[in-house]
């Protein structure tokens, strides 16, 4: 039997341990963007060093960043061998809204063949399948590359401490490929490499009109209402075929070339697939870009969240003094980050009416990336997908953004391979996130092989 399938078996005779150690992972509520949980994601690093130690991990360190630690971890035992960087988070979104969801966010519960729970998808379960590979190997024979671990607590808020920690840790982090496993595929039956990542910009902004709450009788009409407003402004955004209206928005993007197009259009993501993975009785956009281009290679602007005024059960009939929209632009190549903001705002300061003031507030930013395909870490993932899945794996660009991505390959010079279990139809970010454990289990026979071809 080759060193592949004795670690296949073994991984394959651990799936239920393997289910209740992500289980305890999932337990720790760790969510990175409210000050509340702060001790809860420490908690959940705390957890993952200690079980890289259990595995047989060397050198295994929490690293403070300024916020949320990275976990860090290594296996150098193979000189002359690549170096293979694992990426992963620990961290998760919010549960909200609480009401909607089925089961309790944080109990792992297994209907089917999904476990449902927040961060199964994204991504404890992909941190684990990498570990459990990992361990796999180790179990049954000798690593047949050098691995080092960067395991982070900021991810789902934008990363904001790397682009000053890694910089002070390049070396420390260097290696010949970053296996990043938060990517996810097209469909169970369709694995999946991504070659392209959007980069992020978000912003809050705020529109304020009186110094106080208003009766709506005696003051509507005669004061202009904030969220009306700011309702306006918002929806100027957008022009009647989903164009993006700020100025210069469009100027750095990248044309579509044709052979984007035609590779595109080659992938199972249909406009009848959106509309069966969202439930909308319809698409809406750019109607010169197949759904697809629209969310890989084209920019947009979204509304992600409202707020204003009397929002409580029943009546109360006020005059908001104020309203908030929270903005986040999805980048794509060479869009910047800090230009996207002065155009927010020349469009502001060219269609604000006098009657309100207004504010932005940038929170954070994430950068785009694109991948070089041809590197022996892609081919590698490429063939060990083949192996397991029994096809050549779908190559795409993603409409999401993982901002460590650009750093490795601006800073530490590192190319990564994005993969992963996640599916569209995860609720990821949602009420009732899950995640498919048939193909989690085909990821971690994925993983070993990986690893077997990089030596």
């Amino acid at each position: 039997m080759s060193d592949a399938k004795k670690a296949i078996a073994y991984a394959h005779e651990n799936r239920e341990r393997f289910t209740k150690e992500l289980s305890e992972f999932i337990k720790i509520e760790s969510i990175s963007t409210d000050d509340a949980y702060k001790a809860q994601v420490t908690q959940a690093a705390e957890w993952a060093a200690a079980h890289l130690r259990t595995i047989g991990i060397e050198n295994v360190k929490l690293m403070p960043t300024g916020g949320h630690p990275v976990v860090y971890g290594d296996l150098l035992k193979k000189p002359g061998a690549p170096t293979v960087l694992i990426y992963g988070h620990y961290d998760v979104q919010p549960v909200d809204p609480i009401e909607l969801w089925e089961t309790a966010p944080f109990d792992a519960v297994v209907k089917g063949d999904y476990l449902f729970a927040r961060g199964s998808s994204d991504m404890k379960g992909q941190v684990m399948a990498t570990i459990n590979a990992v361990e796999a190997i180790m179990k049954t024979g000798d690593f047949p590359v050098n691995l080092k671990f960067m395991l982070e607590g900021e991810e789902e808020i934008g990363s904001m401490n790397m682009g000053n920690f890694l910089p002070k840790h390049k070396d420390l982090f260097k290696a010949d490929f970053c296996l990043n496993p938060d990517a996810g595929a097209i469909s169970a039956d369709e694995p999946t490499i991504t070659f392209g990542l959007r980069g992020l910009a978000y912003f809050e902004l705020h529109v304020y009109g009186p110094p106080r709450d208003l009766h709506s009788g005696l003051f509507g009409g005669t004061v202009h209402n904030p969220a009306q407003a700011l309702a306006e402004l918002i929806a100027g955004m957008h022009d009647a075929n989903g164009t993006v209206t700020l100025p210069g928005f469009y100027d750095s993007v990248r044309v579509v070339t044709d052979q984007e197009r035609e590779d595109t259009a080659k992938l199972p993501t249909t406009p009848e697939s959106y509309l069966q993975q969202t439930g909308v009785p319809a698409l809406w956009g750019e109607k010169e870009f197949t759904p697809a281009l629209r969310t890989g290679a084209r920019p947009t602007l979204e509304i992600n969240g409202l707020l204003s005024g009397w929002t409580g059960p029943g009546s109360k009939t006020v005059l908001p003094a104020r309203a908030m929209a929270k903005i986040s632009c999805r980048l794509v190549p060479d869009q910047d980050p800090a230009i996207v903001e002065k155009q927010l705002k020349q469009y502001l300061e060219e269609h604000a009416p006098k009657t309100i003031t207004w504010e932005v507030k940038p929170l954070h930013d994430s950068p785009w990336a694109i991948t070089d395909t041809n590197t022996a870490g892609v081919r590698a993932l490429d063939a060990a997908m083949e192996t397991v899945w029994g096809r050549k794996p779908l190559y795409r660009r993603e409409g999401g953004s993982i901002g460590v991505v650009a750093m490795l390959q601006n800073i530490c010079g590192v190319e990564s391979g994005l993969v992963g279990g996640g599916l569209p139809d995860d609720n990821i970010h949602s009420p009732n996130e899950r995640m498919h454990l048939p193909t989690w289990h085909k990821n971690m026979d994925a993983f070993i092989h990986f690893f077997f071809n990089m030596k």
